[in-house]
């Protein structure tokens, strides 16, 4: 396994060098973002698809990309893919003194408080219960986090009813941002919507990222049948009337 990671690290090295790949010399860590968080969401697919192989592929592909940046720092001077891995070894064993220490934990949720604590500790998490969350971050994932962490200190409802009460408010101030006709006004009622939903994923434990992923992959699904079934019946979809779509839609539906 050393070997091998070696090899890999040898590799990267060559491909830097003054006789390596002309594309590969010229990245930075500013260049390299994109393919990084391209490969993330590569990889995720992969596990939503339950498909062992891409997952294997993936993966290494991931793996190039710590194996990069952390070479582009070498050659600056700052670090190397050891102390890369030196600092995750020591993270993970102060972070888990309830496995390689005497403190005891005996739920997930105390592994994560602790988690935090740490991180206060460390400086990560600064005087505001917010600080910490990457600014990059999808904005779903990121307000499930903003609630999340507001949530630890009791900022959060009794029971999912006042969660769905606060949908049904902030859907008629949609509506009514509607009504007056001003852009700015209804972005900003939408965005309210927006969290509020994200509130009821985060309340009923469900990842809002992951549940509108897969809502996004069935009805691509669902519509490249209907085009498919329009095409079979003669038919264009741009020529085809909404009723006739939705007909069709329907028998699409309750064929899965």
């Amino acid at each position: 396994m050393s070997e091998k990671f070696d090899k890999l690290v040898e590799i990267m090295e060559i491909l830097r060098s003054e006789k390596g790949c002309p594309w590969d010399r010229v990245q930075n860590h500013d260049t390299l973002k994109r393919y990084l968080l391209e490969e993330t969401y590569e990889l995720i697919e992969a596990i939503e698809n339950k498909d062992p192989k891409s997952i294997k592929e993936e993966l290494g592909d991931l793996i190039l990309q710590i194996v990069f940046h952390s070479q582009i720092a070498k050659e600056q001077g700052n670090f190397d893919i050891n102390d890369v891995i030196d600092s995750i070894i020591q993270k993970m064993i102060g972070r888990h003194p309830h496995v390689f220490g005497e403190a005891e934990f005996k739920t997930p949720e105390e592994v994560l408080n602790q988690w935090d604590e740490r991180k206060k500790e460390e400086g990560k998490l600064g005087s505001s219960i917010l600080e910490g969350i990457p600014l990059a971050l999808p904005s779903l994932l990121k307000a499930y986090k903003i609630q999340s962490r507001v949530a630890k200190v009791g900022f959060d409802w009794d029971n999912v009813d006042g969660v769905i009460d606060k949908i049904k408010e902030e859907l008629k101030e949609v509506q009514e941002a509607i009504k007056i006709g001003e852009k700015i006004k209804i972005e900003e009622e939408i965005g309210d919507l927006l969290f509020s939903l994200v509130n009821l994923a985060r309340f009923l434990r469900i990842d809002p990222e992951t549940a509108l992923r897969k809502t996004n992959r069935k009805f691509e699904k669902r519509f490249k049948r209907l085009e498919k079934l329009a095409q079979q019946k003669g038919k264009s979809l741009k020529d085809m009337t909404l009723s006739e779509m939705d007909s069709l839609w329907e028998e699409i539906k309750n064929s899965e």
